[in-house]
């Protein structure tokens, strides 16, 4: 005997509101985006995190879910934010040697392009009369979004708002980096990758790995090391200021 299944909208209505459909959701939107990112070449304007991004709220608004409920199953992926933070102690410990002679250089281009971040950025939005909570937490976004975060929490901004800030920088920088690099003619792969490092984070080093492993190292050093700075220096500015 047949057994009755329900209509077909109704086994979406339950799919939909699973957990596991959001965390789903994530891995395949990212995996659309690594393949679209193998296939152009590795292009830097097919760069699979924005892709994932937009394939996602494609998703989430024709099927009208907020984002509390896809947040309860992708949380997972957030969790591992941390584990993302504590491995930063890894690419530091390679890239040891690639301090060796470079030290003074590569920590005075650390602090410039730190405060170069936090100082524009925070600047524009005062000048355009942006909310302050927006204002805040722009002083966050600019070390990698693990550490960006714990930062927001502790100088009383905005998690969210400073990881959207700190994506949307790191896009830009993966996908712009390589033309501005060429426009200044910086040829030097340990150059290009600490910049990247440092202003991009995550996705700059995603971007450096790809092209050259020296590129790749000293982003790897310039995220871990400016994620580490960053921490114990942006609170005490915030506090002084």
């Amino acid at each position: 005997m047949q057994a009755n299944l329900p209509p077909i909208h109704e086994i979406w209505v339950y799919l939909s509101g699973n957990p596991l459909f959001a965390l789903v959701l994530t891995l395949g939107a990212y995996a659309i985006g690594i393949k679209v990112y193998e296939s152009t070449q590795r292009n830097p304007l097919a760069n699979p995190l924005p892709i994932a991004v937009v394939l996602i709220s494609v998703v989430l608004i024709n099927l009208d879910i907020p984002y509390g409920k896809y947040f309860e199953g992708a949380q997972f992926v957030h969790f591992l934010l941390g584990t993302a933070t504590v491995s930063l102690a890894v690419p530091i410990y390679k890239g040891r040697k690639a301090l060796q002679g470079r030290v003074g250089i590569l920590i005075l281009a650390l602090l410039a392009g730190g405060a170069t971040s936090i100082v524009v950025s925070v600047s524009v939005l005062r000048l355009l009369g942006a909310d302050p909570a927006l204002i805040q937490s722009m002083y966050a976004k600019s070390v990698t979004t693990p550490i960006a975060m714990g930062i927001a929490d502790r100088i009383h901004a905005s998690p969210t708002l400073t990881a959207v800030f700190d994506l949307s920088s790191g896009v830009v920088g993966a996908v712009l980096g390589r033309w501005i690099f060429n426009l200044l003619r910086i040829t030097a792969w340990w150059q290009r990758g600490f910049a990247l490092g440092v202003a991009a984070h995550g996705l700059g080093t995603s971007r450096a790995l790809s092209v050259h492993p020296a590129a790749g190292a000293l982003a790897s050093l310039g995220m871990g090391l400016s994620g580490i700075l960053g921490s114990v220096l942006i609170p005490l500015v915030v506090r002084y200021f």
